[in-house]
């Protein structure tokens, strides 16, 4: 069997942890924090490939193996690359309290409706947008992607950042500052974890992570759930299969363009992407953050006119063109160079089409599209219903061809 045992976060497992055991794997300060057994070998953990190969020669002889690691190794911890090498049924895993955990209980707030990324090794953008997108987020930090690089990337979101540096360890530092604050300083290489709070919600209704959000059932809701201004919203049916060709996720960076009433994106939010609405007219502007609020979720919203307004965001994953007039194949051709998986348009007018179609087909993007044309039941006196025709609209879409096969997610 392979040992592994959790340290570090909380209380300490006893200095005995390796008893029996002829092979000790973990970190200096670790190791340096057990009893070593009379004569067993002693090896600190830097690069990974050459410690497992010494692993494999101590199972292969059936001799006992003990590895160190830091709070629960089974929670972005070493089980993984361990049991893939050795197969899960050689391991005794005794976890310890993990960094995500003895964070939240620093800060008192219970965290299990909070949404964890891993930033160690790994694309920051993700964690980013969980951020953006979520009330209550821990990151585990790496190099390049700690609270400074976190800090400048959410230096305009209303969030506090609790930055847990060494937990567990006489250097522990528990503090809170701004993003701007964070991105101003040099944290060293000793931080754990940051945990990234709207307070306002922090302490909210418990939500599912990627579900839908604030007590509402489904998607493509009803156009009743959202306020709109006469009629000009995004139809239900047309929704669904927007959703479906931009397939927002956590850790997704989706723009609602023209939004309007902002219902793509409100839904885009209740699936647990971060989105940015951009709204040309100030009444509009106020809806979308309106309708947001009614449905518990967090939308960023720029005042401006694309395609100008876009130049200062950051790039999404996912677009929605849901307005634009005559600006429309300038529109979709800004949108189409930067997203990194799909972009949607609907459109109401024929004659928009070809143009729409080459701007994506122009980006590299590969195209698609329907007409939907939907008539709902509606009642008629005498206890009868008939068939009511919605507007016809054209519904385009173009994927990235990397994208059908690589995904972003965390």
């Amino acid at each position: 069997m392979i040992t592994v045992v959790g340290m570090g976060a909380g209380a300490p497992p006893g200095a005995d942890v390796a008893a029996g055991a002829e092979l000790v794997v973990g970190g200096r300060r670790h190791l340096d924090a057990v009893r070593l057994p009379e004569g067993a070998e002693r090896v600190v953990l830097g690069a990974l490939a050459p410690a497992l190969d010494t692993v494999a020669e101590y199972v292969a002889e059936g001799r006992p193996v003990t590895v160190l690691a830091s709070g629960d190794p089974g929670f972005f911890g070493i089980v993984r690359v361990l049991a893939e090498r050795f197969g899960a049924q050689r391991l005794d895993v005794r976890p310890g309290v993990s960094s995500v955990a003895a964070a939240f209980a620093r800060v008192g707030l219970p965290w299990e409706d909070a949404v964890v990324a891993s930033a160690h090794g790994r694309d920051l953008r993700t964690a980013v947008n969980l951020c953006r997108a979520h009330p209550k987020v821990a990151v585990l930090t790496g190099p390049g992607a700690g609270p400074a690089e976190l800090g400048a990337a959410l230096r305009t979101d209303a969030r506090v950042l609790v930055v847990a540096s060494a937990l567990g360890s006489g250097e522990e530092r528990v503090e809170r500052v701004t993003p701007a604050e964070a991105a101003g300083r040099d944290w060293g290489a000793a931080v754990s974890v940051v945990l990234c709070l709207d307070e306002a919600r922090a302490l909210g209704p418990v939500r599912s992570v990627a579900g839908p959000r604030a007590g509402a059932a489904g998607w493509a809701l009803e156009e009743s759930a959202f306020a709109h201004r006469d009629s000009m919203i995004t139809k239900f049916e047309v929704r669904a299969l927007a959703l479906a060709r931009l397939g927002p996720r956590p850790g997704d960076l989706v723009w609602d363009v023209g939004a309007g009433s902002g219902s793509v994106a409100v839904e885009c939010a209740r699936l647990g992407a971060a989105v940015t609405a951009v709204e040309k007219t100030p009444d509009g502007v106020e809806r979308v953050r309106a309708n947001a609020a009614a449905h518990g979720v967090d939308v960023r919203v720029v005042h401006g006119a694309a395609p100008a307004a876009l130049s200062r965001l950051d790039d999404p994953d996912a677009v929605f063109v849901g307005g634009g007039g005559r600006e429309l194949p300038a529109i979709v051709a800004a949108c189409a160079r930067r997203a990194r998986r799909s972009v949607v348009v609907a459109m109401a007018a024929l004659d928009r089409v070809p143009a729409a179609r080459e701007a994506l087909v122009d980006a590299g993007l590969e195209c698609d599209g329907v007409l939907l044309q939907s008539s709902r039941l509606a009642p008629l006196p005498g206890d009868v219903t008939r068939l009511a025709a919605t507007n016809p609209v054209f519904l385009l879409w173009g994927v990235r061809p990397h994208s059908r096969t690589e995904g972003v997610s965390p």
